[in-house]
Formats: C-alpha cells, sequence, structure tokens
C-alpha cells in the first residue's frame, strides 16, 4: 500500500474481521449437527429424568403430575425437580403415593392471588 504502519495495520484487522466472518458464517451452515446434539443430549436428561420419576412415584402420583402438567406445565416441573431434589438427597425412603403428591402439591403451590372487589 502506501507504505503507513497505521494504514498496513488497519488492513491486516480488516482482514481479520473478514475471516472472522467468514468462519462465523460456515459455523452457522454446519451448526445443524450441534442443534442435533444438543437435541439428542436434552432427549437423554428427559428420559433420565422420567426413568427416576418412575422410580420414586407410584402410578397414581405419576398420573396426579401429568395431570397437573397439562393445566400448569411450569409448575409440574418445578414439582418434579423437587421430588428429584429429594430423591438424590436421600430424603425419599419409599415411593411417593398419590396422597403424599397432593401434599406436596399443596405444599409446593404458589401462594394465589386474590382480589376483593367491593361495589358501592
Amino acid at each position: 500500500m502506501s507504505g503507513n504502519p497505521d494504514d498496513d495495520r488497519l488492513e491486516e484487522l480488516r482482514e481479520k474481521k473478514m475471516q472472522q466472518l467468514r468462519d462465523q458464517a460456515e459455523g452457522q451452515s454446519g451448526g445443524g449437527s450441534n442443534e442435533a446434539a444438543q437435541e439428542a443430549a436434552r432427549e437423554q436428561a428427559e428420559a433420565q429424568q422420567d426413568a427416576m420419576l418412575k422410580q420414586y412415584l407410584t402410578d397414581g402420583a405419576r398420573q396426579r403430575l401429568n395431570a397437573v402438567e397439562m393445566s400448569k406445565p411450569d409448575f409440574a416441573e418445578s414439582v418434579k425437580k423437587q421430588v428429584l431434589a429429594l430423591a438424590q438427597s436421600g430424603r425419599i425412603q419409599d415411593r411417593i403415593d398419590e396422597e403424599q403428591m397432593k401434599d406436596l402439591l399443596r405444599e409446593l403451590q404458589p401462594e394465589s392471588k386474590s382480589f376483593d372487589i367491593r361495589r358501592r
């Protein structure tokens, strides 16, 4: 170029940036395998979670939890995490039956907000 060190440095930076952009573009087009690996890992984690729940919950308790999951998926997910945490910490000796699941759901249920509307 003109021989100016600043111009040469600027040209080097431009080339590096263009190479980074090319690498990113290639990574995005080849990123499908990475997404597939993440999906497989997520499915494996869900299968492991289901297996542990089957181990620690009776059929009635699992049905109750599935019914809750249909109406309140976020709440059911937090209950599942709580049950798994209790199981991993060794605080569950026997399997949780339906009555115990009802009690657990009541304990973990978020406080309901009630509004008193008075008309005059």
